[in-house]
């Protein structure tokens, strides 16, 4: 059973299995004392007591951890499966959780060296069998790709649960230790509960208290469920699409539901990778023939590691049915020849979902939902597991300003109020990506929409005359006469019905209307709108001029440095130093700390408000630096002068800009002029921008802006 109890009417409420139910408990004082409050730890029985508990150990909860542990925030993980999951799930890291990998201790370096090399993935193949022809493909890699242009790093191809294994080691790195149930025992007291993974352990009630949220975490010991109890500040749902956490804070999901139901197969096959890897790479494979349909994800074609996604329709056909056996005999129709290799290692149902949670946060800001928990994507495009490790690298600084009474409580509302637009821009997205997936099978005459009304008329008219093993003989013979259109005797160029419908496949394909790997316009150019920042002043012309130019959906990438948008990326050197390496604009902001940076040109009106920004930075113990960016071949004895104008201040670097050809200036990559002045969050974001000769009182100018990002309610003075 799952409970949650808080100061609701004095009640405790109870969710089992959907039905809910209320009784009298104790009444409970509101919340009063800040969210990181120090409660000791096991004193006169209480139980023990953290900042942050997350519920979730998958890549968003456990890069959460790591970077609430680097900026000295203690917590501890919880996670309901015993072990770690090895059935891949997601494979396709964007470009900006590449450069959040970065700066997590070289992550980023681990997964290039490990990933496949990039010819194998970097194509979906359109066939009738991996043996059979092609019907076409498409590369998805760019030159720009691998000349870095628009950012330091490529995407990467690299499945989740290995991504799993590398995050553990790094948290091992940083005194992290993972625990079954079985190895600490029943009791709580005197536990010591930071920096563990504890698995085997679900939230399965909550209870809101004056100082936080009492948690019980349900085990397994020696064949007895039993519940410890946990008491923390914050709890961050992590827990993924079906998540607990959620439940149990009453937040519902709003979007389209059961989009199409699979059977996802994890297979091994040494002698098909080897096959692959050899006559047609590739990342993703669309078999369309006779006798079955299916997408195969090469999740690594060197060591032969497939899994394959098979369209199902219940209650006809159940789950159930997938045997094994079965499996290894549609994944011989699809392959055209039997591997003799064929390992079948796990069979799971899955739906496709199109949701994002009504809100982020819930039980007086004592209840955070990251990743998987706050929003479900269909799976064209890889944006799940990238949004929600951005999710978490937009939260984790926040906390941490928040925990060092640097900023109000109301800044967690800006974690909301800046990534659940994102969430639902990218659901929309990704549904209209798989909505191009789709347009594939509908050209080759296998429409799904008509399977779909095929199956929901079966549903509403046969459902309650005829035996469920009828329906399956109907619904499957259905089927098979659909997949007639997939036959080499229409399929062929001779055949005018399927040399037309061949046709409008190279065209889909050539026009980029298919199914898409990479969208660096949304992965890298979005924007926050409400938040913590400084908006800028516009006309509403001009801000629904953006907003039509963003809903284009154009997969250009265009550098902005406009209030919300991520630094654009440019190489620089630093001056006056003996380091003579090369690095991006990211790199200016730190990532072993929460850190502001102001990005100036050495310009004196500007060195004005460098030198208010760090008195004021100072008062409010933030930490913040200066970038000085010179132009390119600028002069030492130039450069010095930068020593003197921010005196006595030493947090401060001057950068060379090494533009590209085909750019002048970092602020002409920018569309900006050398009078702006850049204030950057520890996420990368750009906090507020200005012109320094706009600012009358920099004092003043800057108090305002920190007031406003910090979400302080009273000015600085």
């Amino acid at each position: 059973m799952l409970s949650i109890a808080g100061a609701v009417g004095g009640r405790l409420f109870c969710v089992h299995r959907g039905v809910t139910w209320w009784r009298p408990r104790r009444r409970l004082l509101p919340l009063q004392l800040p969210l990181f409050s120090s409660l000791a730890a096991g004193g006169g029985g209480a139980p023990p007591h953290l900042p942050v508990v997350i519920a979730g150990a998958g890549p968003v909860g456990l890069v959460l951890s790591f970077l609430l542990t680097k900026f000295g925030i203690k917590c501890a993980v919880l996670d309901k499966n015993v072990e770690f999951t090895r059935h891949p799930r997601a494979h396709f890291i964007n470009n900006r959780t590449m450069e959040i990998f970065r700066k997590l201790d070289g992550l980023a370096g681990d997964i290039e060296n490990s990933q496949p090399p990039v010819d194998l993935w970097r194509k979906f193949v359109y066939c009738t069998s991996l043996s059979g022809s092609i019907l076409g493909s498409v590369d998805h890699m760019k030159q720009e790709d691998f000349d870095k242009v628009i950012s330091p790093i490529s995407v990467a191809h690299f499945s989740q649960h290995k991504l799993v294994d590398l995050l553990i080691k790094k948290l091992e790195g940083i005194g992290f230790q993972t625990y079954l149930p079985d190895e600490i025992g029943s009791s709580t007291q005197d536990l010591v509960l930071e920096n563990k993974i504890f698995m085997g352990h679900e939230c399965s009630s909550i209870q809101l208290t004056d100082d936080g949220i009492l948690i019980g975490a349900s085990f397994n010991n020696a064949g007895r469920m039993q519940e410890r109890k946990i008491h923390c500040g914050l709890l961050l749902g992590a827990d993924g699409a079906r998540s607990t956490v959620r439940e149990l804070a009453g937040i519902n999901m709003k979007g389209q539901r059961d989009l199409q139901k699979l059977v996802s197969v994890h297979f091994l096959s040494r002698d098909l990778g080897k096959y692959l890897s050899r006559e047609r790479p590739g990342m993703l494979f669309f078999i369309f023939n006779p006798d079955a349909v299916g997408v195969l994800v090469a999740h690594d074609l060197e060591h032969g590691e497939f899994v394959l996604q098979i369209p199902f329709y219940p209650p006809q056909q159940m789950f159930e049915d997938f045997s094994t056996k079965v499996c290894e005999e549609i994944i011989v129709k699809l392959v055209g020849w039997e591997p003799t290799d064929v390992q079948v290692l796990d069979v799971k149902p899955w739906a496709m979902h199109a949701e994002v949670a009504e809100k982020y946060i819930g039980c007086n800001n004592r209840i955070i939902l990251v990743g998987d928990a706050a929003h479900r994507f269909p799976p064209a495009g890889g944006f799940g597991m990238n949004t929600g490790v951005q999710d978490a690298h937009n939260l984790a600084w926040k906390l941490c300003l928040l925990q060092n009474d640097v900023a109000s409580t109301s800044i967690i509302q800006t974690y909301e109020s800046e990534r659940q637009p994102v969430a639902i821009f990218n659901t929309e997205l990704s549904v209209d990506n798989f909505k191009a997936a789709m347009s594939i099978p509908a050209t080759l005459g296998l429409d799904p929409t008509v399977a779909n009304s095929v199956h929901q008329v079966i549903n509403s008219s046969l459902g309650s005359v005829i035996p469920r093993n009828l329906q399956k003989k109907l619904l499957e013979g259905l089927f098979s006469i659909g997949r007639a259109q997939l036959s080499d005797y229409i399929l062929n160029e001779k055949n005018p019905l399927g040399s037309s419908r061949l046709a409008r496949l190279k065209s889909i394909l050539d026009e980029g209307k298919s199914l898409q790997l990479q969208f660096p316009a949304e992965d890298l150019g979005f924007r926050y709108e409400l938040g913590a920042l400084d908006a800028e002043d516009c006309a509403e012309t001009t801000c629904e001029a953006e907003k039509q130019k963003h809903s284009k959906r154009s997969r250009e990438y265009v550098p902005s440095a406009k209030v919300g948008s991520r630094l654009p990326h440019m190489l620089m050197r630093a001056l006056s130093t003996s380091n003579e390496g090369v690095f991006s604009t990211l790199d200016l902001v730190s990532g072993d700390k929460p850190e502001f940076a102001l990005i100036i040109a050495p310009l004196k009106e500007s060195y004005d408000l460098a030198r208010a920004m760090l008195k004021i930075a100072d008062e409010l113990k933030l930490s913040a630096k200066i970038c000085v960016i010179w132009p390119q071949g600028s002069v030492d004895a130039k450069v010095r002068g930068s020593r003197s104008e921010l005196a006595p201040w030493t947090n401060y670097v001057d950068v060379e800009e090494i533009p590209r050809a085909s750019v002048n200036s970092w602020w002409e990559t920018c569309q900006i002029n050398r009078k702006s002045i850049i204030l950057v969050r520890p996420d990368e974001h750009v906090a507020w921008r200005t012109e320094s000769d706009r600012v009358k009182d920099a004092d003043s100018e800057i108090r305002r802006v920190f007031s406003n990002v910090l979400c302080l309610t009273r000015p600085i003075r």
